[in-house]
């Protein structure tokens, strides 16, 4: 009797981390071709079914057995307090490969200074529950409002509309008036009674474009590789599950990093071998040649273009440089 075929179900998330996921995806060798009409787009790996998902809701439907794993954030894992296996941290995120921060933030203008300066105050944010607990672990009693998406903008847009009902501007107005903001900005804040919002950022400027002052971070987020328990239990499930990780693992690892090839007289290796960074160990392989070797290292790329000068004036040849998809140790 022929064996069951085995599959497991992966969640990838929409929204923004989406573009990133994919990227990173397609760098870990699968091909995941989204439809916009289907919630499961196609993957070419036959024992794979993915499902795309809001990161918000990804570790409910992991917790349940909905999904096998799933790629989210552990800001989300902690707001829905999910109990999952989580499999490893994966750090990128929708602009660079670096954790986020969930920041708590003022109208510059503003004379709140220290968390404990908004006492009795109103919060706005996404991440409800993981701020209240924060709030809760400073002693600080304030009412935390739920606000959807990116909170900063939503101030703006709130008020253009009250603008635009009472008369205050006309259509042409409200539209300059959103180019001009960038469709946000501190004074939308007290507009709607907010002491302070908390959203998520990479950089901060956004924040500081729209005249908000961090006071604080409430939390630092990075992508997590998470894991149903039952699942993970599967000898065959949790094997995929960790097969996954790995090729993920080793495309973030290879992520802004090259490949360096290059022929070095046996004369000038020593001087080659000092240009490059300490921690690296090279390959060096002789050559038919016996008065040269051939050297291989992985480099960060940024460092590619003022290395390369001094190799081939070090006495390197036939240098090559090449992208890498996946690093493994």
């Amino acid at each position: 009797m022929s064996r069951a075929k085995q599959i497991i179900t992966f969640g990838l998330p929409k929204g923004s981390l989406e573009r990133a996921t994919l990227d990173l995806m397609g760098r870990a060798g699968f091909d995941v071709r989204e439809d916009a009409r289907s919630y499961t787009p196609a993957i070419d790996d036959p024992e794979i079914q993915v499902v795309m998902l809001r990161a918000q809701e990804m570790s409910r439907y992991v917790e349940l057995g909905a999904l096998d794993a799933g790629l989210t954030g552990s800001d989300w894992v902690a707001e829905n307090a999910s109990d999952v296996r989580v499999v490893a941290d994966l750090v990128y995120a929708k602009a660079r490969m670096v954790p986020v921060r969930w920041v708590l933030a003022v109208p510059e203008e503003s004379p709140v200074r220290r968390p404990k300066d908004l006492e009795g105050g109103r919060v706005a944010t996404e991440l409800v529950k993981v701020t209240e607990r924060y709030f809760q672990s400073h002693g600080v009693n304030v009412k935390v409002e739920f606000s959807w998406g990116a909170t900063e903008i939503k101030p703006t847009l709130e008020r253009l509309v009250d603008q635009l009902l009472s008369g205050a501007i006309s259509v042409e107005q409200a539209v300059d008036q959103g180019a001009v903001d960038g469709g946000a900005d501190a004074g939308a804040v007290q507009v709607r009674g907010l002491d302070a919002i908390v959203d998520v950022t990479e950089t901060g400027s956004s924040l500081r474009a729209n005249r908000l002052r961090v006071i604080d971070t409430v939390m630092t987020s990075n992508t997590q590789l998470i894991a149903n328990r039952a699942a993970w239990q599967d000898e065959w499930k949790r094997a995929k599950i960790e097969n996954l990780t790995m090729l993920l693992q080793g495309a973030i690892e290879a992520k802004d990093k090259v490949g360096l090839k290059m022929n070095v007289p046996t004369a000038a290796l020593k001087e080659v071998l000092a240009l490059l960074p300490a921690e690296k160990s090279p390959t060096i392989s002789n050559l038919a040649d016996a008065a040269w070797v051939a050297v291989e290292v992985i480099l960060p790329g940024k460092t590619e273009r003022e290395l390369l000068p001094r190799l081939k004036r070090a006495g390197a040849s036939g240098i090559i440089v090449y992208p890498l998809n996946k690093v493994i140790h």
